[in-house]
């Protein structure tokens, strides 16, 4: 057997464990991309979400509020809004603090074990809006009609 023969395939075995490093190293950060946005989105979602509940200035608009967030991040479900203080009317209201919690981020990458990880729980995005951000332009109720 000559030399050329027995290195015959060598180069695709070299070539196949060098797309196995790659590869596993690309997913896992198109993975991590991926995550990195869940959380912004998730807290520009948090930002729209406060600034609509501030702007409609009504205490029972929590669904709508919700609504308009899923837009952004339909991976939203869990809303508090604390209007502040507790227990106030919407006209005495002099702050409201929007929290998105429960938000989950799972792995997609195809490397091996990682699909069975649980998924991650994200921080919670949280905004809060004083009083003189409510009600800006009371000649207009376009942004509160969904």
């Amino acid at each position: 057997m000559t030399q050329r023969k027995a290195q015959a395939g060598s180069t695709a075995v070299e070539f196949a464990l060098v797309m196995l490093v790659f590869l596993t190293f690309f997913l896992g950060l198109l993975d991590l991309t991926r995550l990195l946005y869940t959380w912004q989105a998730a807290s520009e979602a948090a930002r729209v979400g406060a600034r609509y509940a501030a702007v409609c200035d009504d205490t029972s608009r929590s669904a709508d509020v919700r609504a308009l967030m899923q837009r952004t991040l339909p991976a939203v479900s869990q809303v508090a809004i604390d209007w502040l203080p507790a227990g106030c009317a919407a006209s005495q209201c002099q702050s409201l603090r929007l929290r998105i919690t429960g938000l989950q981020f799972q792995w997609i990458s195809p490397i091996a074990g990682l699909n069975a990880l649980a998924p991650i729980a994200l921080p919670v995005a949280s905004v809060e809006l004083s009083r003189e951000a409510m009600r800006q332009d009371p000649q207009s109720t376009a942004l509160c009609t969904l």
